[in-house]
């Protein structure tokens, strides 16, 4: 370094003080600024009016704090206010250069500084730092600022200590995931947050503070306007612009979204009304019914906060404060919608004594995502995985770093396909306070491949001319089915409304019922792996379709798109049943036919004139004449039964057409199974 820079640098050095100091807003410091000190005063003076309100109102006091801390930004007491008021904002990392600089002035100036500042450390991922300030925080009693009982203690010092050393080992491994901003389609200058999506990821729904709310209230803690819940659907590359779901959805107080039903066609909103309850709102065709209240046995006069529908429609969910059946702070709940039990506790292995929040669960109808304070958080809520298997629950999955982070991350869903997932964080760089993000998931990283060939060609100078590719690594994806599509007049091709029944085929019994959209005819059933499904659509005046979806357990995920034109009973409609079984080359009916049959037989019972024809049909493996046989011997089986159930064989026919009626061509495996098929034919009504 040359000699003048050196001695430069050196008098500069010295010049500095020994130690900064806290400067306090008085005249013998200011004497020269009258007029700024008493304008300083003044805003001194109206933020501590905001901050010592019970509660406090630190968004309406930090602009004031501000305003005092540009005249003046070396008062200790000062900065702790404001890093204190950024610590319950949106914005809480903006606390740290306030209470670094508090502490470099004066430590001592308020006895909260080095806790406040931990927090600060803690929540900026500064893992290390902050554990060395909560070493030297120490416990306080009531917080003398407004006289509330906002204590720190021991037990909340070694929480934070136990979450800052949790944070250092999950940000050691972190998880392999790309996280990108939802863009101004669905993110405002205001806070975004709560997003659910249907299960097929072409509708989300989100909560907002922004401008143009129903009621156009602000919030009086200077948190932005009233919530109002916004929509918007997938346009292929990028989300349509989120559009106000209006009344009678939205009104002039805070409306929240909770939950979607995986067909997108049931919401569940929250009001914060009686404590906080959960309402349920259907959309009829284009437009959302006024939300509906769940009842007593979800509502109580504590908060009900968080809910979601299993994918049968059936289970409900949901997060609650109450005491009863507690296990401390709020827990997460089940209840079955159409019985009359009480809610039962999800219990010790999902619950802690902390709170739980958010809680979500996937379209495979065992993986459950919720957020909790305890467990291995490494800071507020965290999001965390469990999977029901042989019947208990597993052991809570952090979700890791960076998806979660040292504030709180809640609210969290993912698309049936399991491949992305959909929240809200308060990143740098977004778009406003609280932002939607999207997750993708990545799976593992690949592993590293060596060529066989000298290691040391990355130092030469020449290319390597061989590229040695990784084997490529799958990512795990959820093991559920969608089933999606439209449901018409087979005449017309109008969008019909119909029931979609789920039936189980090995038990016989209906699992849920459905129903395709009024307006459009859309429907979606979410089909988690391990069953044989059968899907009958059915509408009055119209005859029933079915079809089958064999989904064995371990099935990867899967789309299906098929459109169901449904037929009016007329002479010579032919209705394929996809639910009746045989086994290979027999014609004796197996059990998880027996769903199908007694539709069959419902059919003809309510319309009395009503005669069919029974085809069976085969591929074309195997000789001609064997198949033929085998047609008709099932064909005949059919018959069999529905005579051994009350109905008269006159109305029946039972003709085999073997291989000569194909559907398609018998050019693949799935072509041939098609071509094998029971079918009915109407030949009087």
């Amino acid at each position: 370094m040359p000699f003048r820079l050196f001695l430069l640098l050196l008098l500069a050095s010295a010049a500095l003080p020994a130690t900064a100091q806290s400067v306090a807003f008085t005249k013998d410091n200011f004497g020269d600024n009258k007029d700024g000190l008493r304008e300083a005063n003044r805003e001194l003076k109206d933020g501590d009016t905001e901050y010592r309100a019970d509660p406090p109102r630190y968004a309406a006091a930090l602009p004031h704090f501000l305003a005092a801390q540009q005249f003046n930004p070396n008062n200790a007491a000062l900065n702790v206010k404001i890093g204190d008021c950024y610590l319950h904002a949106p914005t809480k990392t903006a606390a740290l250069p306030y209470l670094q600089r508090a502490a470099k002035l004066d430590a001592t100036a308020d006895a909260r500084t080095h806790y406040l500042l931990a927090r600060a450390l803690h929540l900026s991922g500064k893992w290390r730092e902050a554990l060395a300030e909560y070493q030297q925080a120490q416990p306080t009693g009531s917080n003398t600022r407004n006289g509330d009982a906002e204590a720190i203690t021991a037990t909340d010092l070694q929480r934070y200590m136990q979450q800052c050393r949790n944070g250092q080992q999950l940000a050691a491994h972190p998880t392999r995931v790309f996280i990108d901003n939802a863009g101004p389609e669905l993110n405002s200058p205001d806070s975004d947050y709560g997003p659910v999506v249907s299960a097929d990821e072409s509708t989300i729904l989100i909560t907002s503070r922004r401008a143009g709310s129903t009621g156009g209230k602000k919030d009086p803690e200077g948190n932005g306007y009233f919530e109002d819940i916004y929509q918007a659907n997938w346009q292929g590359k990028k989300w349509s612009r989120a559009s106000n779901l209006g009344t009678p959805v939205n009104t002039d107080d805070h409306n929240a979204t909770v939950g979607l039903a995986p067909d997108g066609q049931r919401m569940l909103v929250y009001v914060g009304t009686n404590g906080g309850d959960l309402l349920e709102a259907n959309l009829t065709g284009t437009t959302w019914t006024k939300p509906k209240q769940l009842g007593s046995r979800i509502n109580t006069k504590n908060h009900e906060t968080s809910a979601s529908y299993s994918p049968d429609g059936r289970w409900l969910y949901f997060v609650s404060d109450r005491v009863e059946g507690s296990l401390g702070g709020s827990d997460i709940y089940k209840i079955d919608l159409e019985g009359r039990n009480q809610p039962v506790n999800l219990g010790t292995t999902i619950n802690t004594g902390a709170g739980e929040e958010g809680v979500f669960m996937a379209p495979d109808g065992k993986t459950l995502y919720f957020s909790s304070e305890g467990h291995n958080s490494m800071g507020g809520y965290d999001i965390f995985k469990s999977v029901f298997e042989n019947g208990k629950w597993s052991k809570p999955e952090n979700l890791g770093w960076p998806i979660n982070t040292p504030d709180d991350d809640v609210f969290f869903v993912t698309s049936a396909s399991g491949r992305h997932g959909y929240y809200s964080s308060d990143r740098p760089g977004g778009l406003g306070a609280k932002d939607i993000y999207r997750i993708t998931f990545l799976g593992p990283e690949k592993p590293p491949v060596l060529s066989q060939e000298d290691q040391l060609l990355a130092s030469r100078l020449a290319p390597v001319k061989q590229t040695v590719l990784a084997p490529a690594v799958a990512v795990a994806t959820a093991q559920v089915t969608i089933l999606k599509g439209t449901v018409t007049d087979a005449a017309s091709q109008q969008p019909l409304d119909a029931a979609i029944d789920l039936i189980d085929n090995a038990s016989g019994q209906t699992i849920a019922t459905f129903r395709s959209n009024a307006t459009s005819g859309r429907y979606l059933v979410s089909l988690p792996s391990g069953t044989n499904y059968g899907i009958v659509v059915r509408q009055e005046g119209y005859l029933f379709h079915s079809e089958n979806f064999d989904l064995p357990a371990g099935a990867a995920y899967a789309e299906v798109v098929k459109d169901i034109p449904l037929k009016k009973l007329e002479v010579g409609t032919t209705i394929v049943l996809r639910n009746i079984f045989f086994d290979t080359g027999k014609a004796t009916l197996r059990p998880e036919s027996t769903a199908e049959l007694e539709r069959l037989q419902k059919l003809l019972t309510e319309t009395p004139a009503l005669k069919l024809e029974m085809a069976g049909h085969t591929d074309d493996v195997g000789e001609a004449a064997m198949n033929q046989d085998l047609s008709q011997r099932r064909a005949q089986a059919v018959v069999t039964y529905l005579t051994q159930h009350g109905i008269a064989g006159a109305r029946l026919t039972a003709m085999g057409y073997g291989e000569t009626r194909p559907e398609v061509p018998n050019t693949s495996k799935g072509n041939r199974q098609l071509n094998r098929r029971t079918e009915f034919k109407v030949t009087a009504k």
